[in-house]
C-alpha cells in the first residue's frame, strides 16, 4: 500500500483549538489539590504512561536514527511530563500556566514527530492512530488546565 493511501487511512492530523477540547478531562482531579500534587493529576499520569510508550515504540526505530529521530521524540515525550512537574513546582501560578504552555508545545512536536515516523514507515497505521489519539487527549487536557488555571 503506498504511503499516501495510508495517509488516507489515518486518523486526521489537524490541529487542535481550545474550544474542541473537553477541560474537565484534566481537571478532574485539580480541586483542593496543592500545585506541587502533580501526580494526582490525570493530565501528568497519562502523559507519563505516553513517555513510557513512546520509548517502547521508538526501540523499534533503525538503529540508523538513534540519534536523529529516536532521540528526538523521546526528548520531546519526556518533556512534556517534566514540564508539568516543574510547574507545579513554581511559586506562582503564572509561572505554572508558563510551564503547562511548554508542555504543551512539546506535545505539538510530538504529533508531528508521531506523523513523520508513520510517512518514513516507523510506524504501523495501528500504532500511529493510537500514539496519534493519546497525544491529542493529552494535548486536550493540558489546554484544560491552563484555562481552569487562568479562570480561578
Amino acid at each position: 500500500m503506498s504511503l499516501g493511501a495510508l495517509a488516507a487511512e489515518a486518523i486526521p492530523t489537524r490541529t487542535l483549538k481550545p474550544e474542541t477540547c473537553n477541560p474537565k478531562l484534566a481537571t478532574g482531579r485539580l480541586k483542593g489539590v496543592p500545585m506541587s500534587d502533580y501526580k494526582k493529576l490525570k493530565v501528568w499520569e497519562d502523559a507519563h504512561q505516553f513517555t513510557v510508550d513512546i520509548y517502547n515504540t521508538t526501540q523499534k526505530f533503525p538503529n540508523n536514527e538513534q540519534y536523529g529521530l529516536t532521540s528526538q521524540i523521546r526528548r520531546s515525550a519526556s518533556s512534556i511530563p517534566t514540564n508539568i512537574v516543574e510547574g507545579s513546582g513554581q511559586l506562582t501560578r503564572s509561572n505554572y500556566i508558563r510551564f503547562l504552555g511548554m508542555a504543551q508545545g512539546s506535545a505539538y512536536e510530538v504529533e508531528y514527530q508521531i506523523l513523520l515516523a508513520k510517512d518514513l514507515g516507523y510506524l504501523e497505521l495501528d500504532k500511529f492512530n493510537l500514539l496519534n489519539k493519546k497525544i491529542k487527549d493529552i494535548i486536550c487536557m493540558l489546554f484544560g488546565l491552563i484555562k481552569s488555571l487562568k479562570n480561578s
